[in-house]
């Protein structure tokens, strides 16, 4: 019989030599750094979009009833602009952990801002409320680009298990997206709006909790981060007519750059689209929708949760339906073209229900239009 403290060393090293790739299977079959950074998300993603069910109602709301008094115009300006930084703070977010913070830091710092700005949010002072929205801007854009990197880097280059570990990971984002406008929303229509505010903010805290915790179950992916090799480009081997005279990009380049532009003017349409669920429609969700259902009484905040719900339900249908088409499968720019078209549609929907609510005084709508119109988004 072998000494167990002889053979333990070499049963470390034999998986130390087959890589994580093949011996790291912890998390339904995953490794096991994605349920730490699954939960991570869904915590941040639970403070992000449980704070935003409610944030113009809040602004909009009367002083009488604990709200800023603001007008529609001026709410949903401050709205779009606290929306649009936040997705804008990543590039910065991203420039500052590849040179100075790195990754794992990255969301660290980031996750104690957005905590912060939430619990700023708490205090009923205006000068606190600009400030808190500050806050969680500069921690999303810390947080939110590099999570994504560490969920790549969990896995060595052509890992099969990668593009599953992302749709999991995303899985993990439209969870926290659920339960967030349920819990933090409830908190903020029904009891009061700060303390929608500071739940915001503990959700946060236990994100990051789990992630101090989880840091060792990580620490491949941040190795695979601190060594990456820098790459270079060289046009040497380019053939000569593919050459670009300009400005030194072969033809390919300037094609794969036209691609993106596309995609990024599509997906700005998809977006600015998609953010109306937070203003625009959570207004019209909170004036002229009945807010009951099978005879239950719910806050309007509660209509955010409906379509990561849809999300949740319908990625493994959709899954199954690309796995089923084999090579009629759509490509990824029809795949994108249908997914504008349907956020068309979730619009025109909401045409009639809104020539109902404009036709008398205090009519309200069935919350049926609103969960179709979601359910295309």
């Amino acid at each position: 019989m072998s000494d167990p403290a002889v053979a333990s060393p070499t049963a470390d090293a034999r998986a130390a030599a087959r890589g994580p790739a093949e011996w790291d299977h912890g998390f339904f079959g995953h490794p096991r750094g994605l349920s730490t950074l699954f939960f991570t998300e869904m915590w941040e993603r639970f403070s992000y979009y449980g704070m935003r069910a409610f944030l113009i109602l809040y602004m909009t709301a009367p002083a009488a009833a604990g709200g800023l008094g603001f007008a529609d115009a001026r709410a949903a300006s401050i709205y779009g602009t606290y929306t649009g930084s936040a997705w804008a703070a990543a590039i910065f977010g991203g420039l500052l952990a590849d040179r100075v913070l790195g990754q794992y830091r990255s969301v660290l710092i980031g996750g104690i801002i957005i905590a912060a700005g939430h619990f700023t949010l708490a205090f009923k002072a205006l000068p606190f409320f600009y400030t808190g929205l500050a806050l969680i801007v500069i921690g999303t854009g810390l947080l939110k680009p590099n999570v994504s990197t560490l969920v790549g880097s969990l896995y060595e280059h052509g890992d099969s298990r990668r593009d599953a570990g992302f749709s999991l990971f995303y899985m993990g984002i439209n969870l926290g997206a659920f339960i967030g406008p349920l819990v933090a929303g409830y908190l903020a229509q029904r009891v009061d709006w700060h303390l929608g505010f500071a739940c915001a903010g503990i959700g946060m805290i236990f994100g990051l909790t789990q992630y101090v915790l989880g840091r060792q179950r990580l620490r491949q992916a941040m190795n695979r981060l601190e060594h990456k090799p820098r790459t270079t480009t060289t046009r040497a081997a380019a053939p000569a007519a593919d050459q670009s005279t300009s400005r030194g990009l072969t033809g390919a380049e300037w094609k794969r750059i036209g691609a993106i532009v596309i995609f990024f003017v599509a997906a700005v349409l998809f977006w600015g689209a998609y953010e109306q669920a937070g203003s625009t429609l959570n207004l019209f969700a909170d004036r002229y929708t009945r807010l009951e259902a099978f005879g239950f009484s719910f806050p309007s905040s509660w209509f955010q949760s409906v379509q990561p719900v849809f999300v949740i339900l319908l990625a493994p249908a959709f899954a199954w339906l690309w796995i089923r088409l084999g090579r009629r499968e759509p490509s990824v720019p029809t795949k994108f073209a249908i997914g504008l078209l349907f956020m068309a549609l979730s619009f025109l929907v909401l045409v009639p229900a809104g020539a109902v609510a404009q036709s008398g005084e205090g009519m309200r709508v069935s919350p049926w239009w609103l969960v179709a119109s979601y359910s295309s988004d």
